[in-house]
């Protein structure tokens, strides 16, 4: 397990300037935690470079984007995008039966999840091919965004690939029950993650959200002659927030991707001990679009009211509040969230040694049922106060992030709500 090591004080203002390249390995959609770290580096001036997971067609062969997909892909970004397929994971790749992860599980009905097996020879092999698929076009990528970089100068590298749950159709309805069901709708996470749909879970969670960055790292190594790179990562390890009056590390449960992120920290620590300035920055639970599967994960997210409020952000707490319903105040809202955070439902594993854990049916009924209660308290259910926390928490981050690249520190950081209140406090 790594060491908690929470970011306390501000980085020094980074000094990364106009020519300097920030090169985002992973697709933007929407809005998330990396708008935040490419936001800091256009204020800067620097070229950002992004890349693609491409797109499947029909008959499920992987493809480039087409014209109107990247210029639409690239106007997200706000720069130049290589457009070499860079999608990780291994769930549509044949075995040596000609049969993808995603095939074997087409005739598994949802009550048979726990009795279906899967052959793990099979799996391992379509994972090796889709490893050497993904690093294949990543030497692609790396040699086309080697062209666009100046002699000398600063290259930033964001690694913002996670998930991995596979492209099977049984998939969606298990995880609507295990992380939002309630009553006869509830499924242990411990159950599901010891069969070999977890299995397969795991296997590409691992794949995709941590052993990309060791590709990522050893594909580059050429780069790191040329020029000074660095390396940031989006980690999720807990996070602490304020509990009458005292910051408190705590976590969302369950957090099946918990494992894949303690071994996106363990690369970067390798990295980092070879010399290789990787960090992982673990970043506070929020409300986005892939994250709306987790209802619930937000109940942490409205203690960071009242760390705002001690550090002069009043503009964000202003928002808010304006966004309530009448005679409701952003203080309740952090009540609320308070006598969540100290029940004994949600403190009883809260145990950074044993992280991740895995849910209850009590637990997990008492935090839905407290998101349904914060959530109906807004005006509009479609302009809710988490929206407005969420973009503070990223724009936060990204700032600390992108000040903190510019002369890393350790291979692991949390950024937890004291140091993101600071942050958006420092005028």
């Amino acid at each position: 397990m790594t060491k908690y090591n929470a970011m306390r004080e501000l980085p020094a203002t980074a000094g990364f300037k106009e020519g300097d390249v920030l090169f985002l390995c992973g697709e933007l959609f929407g809005r998330g935690y990396a708008n935040g770290i490419v936001d800091e580096a256009r204020a800067k001036g620097m070229t950002i470079i992004g890349a693609t997971v491409g797109r499947r067609d029909s008959d499920n062969t992987l493809r480039p984007l087409n014209a109107e997909e990247l210029a639409a892909a690239e106007e997200n970004l706000g720069g130049k995008i290589i457009n070499i397929p860079l999608e990780a994971g291994f769930d549509m790749e044949p075995g040596n039966d000609g049969l993808t992860p995603a095939d074997r599980l087409k005739s598994v009905k949802p009550d048979d999840w726990a009795s279906a097996r899967l052959d793990r020879g099979e799996i391992e092999l379509s994972k090796q091919r889709g490893t050497e698929r993904f690093r294949k076009n990543l030497a692609q990528v790396v040699a086309e965004l080697e062209k666009e970089l100046p002699a000398g100068g600063n290259l930033l590298v964001v690694h913002t690939m996670a998930g991995g749950i596979p492209r099977a159709r049984i998939f969606m309805p298990l995880l609507n029950k295990l992380f939002k069901g309630q009553g006869d709708r509830f499924l242990s996470s411990e159950a599901f993650w010891k069969s070999d749909l977890g299995f397969l879970c795991e296997t590409s969670f691992n794949e995709v959200t941590a052993d990309t960055l060791r590709y990522l790292i050893e594909e580059t190594a050429s780069l790191r002659d040329k020029l000074s790179v660095r390396y940031a990562a989006y980690g999720y390890h807990g996070c602490e927030v304020l509990i009458n009056g005292a910051y408190t590390w705590q976590s969302y449960t369950p957090y099946l991707q918990g494992w894949a992120k303690i071994r996106l920290e363990e690369i970067a620590t390798e990295a980092w001990n070879n010399g290789i300035k990787a960090t992982v920055y673990n970043c506070p639970e929020i409300l986005t679009n892939s994250s709306a599967l987790f209802l619930g994960v937000e109940n942490s997210l409205y203690p960071l009211l009242g760390s705002l409020r001690a550090e002069g952000v009043d503009e964000v707490v202003n928002e808010c509040q304006s966004m309530l319903q009448e005679g409701v105040t952003v203080d309740k809202l952090i009540q609320i969230a308070t006598d969540y955070l100290v029940n004994p439902l949600v403190t009883s594993t809260r145990d950074y040694d044993s992280w991740p854990q895995h849910n209850s049916l009590k637990q997990q009924e008492y935090m839905l049922n407290v998101s349904a209660e914060l959530i109906s308290l807004n005006a509009n259910p479609k302009e809710i106060v988490c929206a407005v926390l969420s973009k503070a928490v990223f724009e936060g981050v990204g700032k600390l992030m992108f000040d903190s690249s510019w002369a890393p520190q350790a291979p692991v950081f949390w950024l937890n709500h004291d140091v993101i209140a600071k942050r958006l406090g420092k005028k």
